[in-house]
Order: C-alpha cells, then sequence, then structure tokens
C-alpha cells in the first residue's frame, strides 16, 4: 500500500477516474473543491460517497472515491467494518 496527497482533491480524483490512483478519501473539504471530480470519478463508473455511505459528501465535507475494489476496502477501513 502506498498513501499519497498531491495537495489537491481536484487532481486526486481526476487521477481516481483515469486509474492512475485506485482510492481517495479526505475531510474537510468544500463543494468547489470536489465537484468536478465526484463527476469524472462517477462518469468514468467509479463509487463516491461520504464517510457513511451517503451522497451528503457536498454537504458534510467528507469523500470516499475509487473503484469497486478500492473503494470496499477504505470504507471498511474507515468505518471499522469487516
Amino acid at each position: 500500500i502506498d498513501l499519497r496527497c498531491s495537495g489537491s482533491s481536484a487532481i486526486d480524483l481526476a487521477y481516481v477516474a483515469c486509474g492512475r490512483i485506485e482510492a481517495y478519501w479526505e475531510h474537510p473539504l468544500k463543494p468547489w473543491d470536489i465537484a468536478a471530480g465526484v463527476l469524472l470519478v462517477s462518469e468514468s463508473g467509479g463509487f463516491v460517497t461520504d464517510f457513511q455511505g451517503k451522497k451528503d459528501y457536498f454537504e458534510n465535507g467528507t469523500i470516499i472515491a475509487g473503484g469497486p475494489k478500492a473503494y470496499d476496502a477504505i470504507y471498511k477501513i474507515l468505518n471499522n467494518t469487516k
């Protein structure tokens, strides 16, 4: 496992969308930090939710994004589930 932070939510989400990185999670974020990236990930077939698995990422400022396997793994880690 390799963890990196580019310093830009927009570029990290774009990297998830194109497959350059497997997953991304972050908090706190503002809607303008993630709006374009959420669209890119969603349109590329990825999953995007807040830390509770809901679509309230613009309201609460938390985000998990990734492909199916990576998203599930990150969600489970962040929520201490198996």
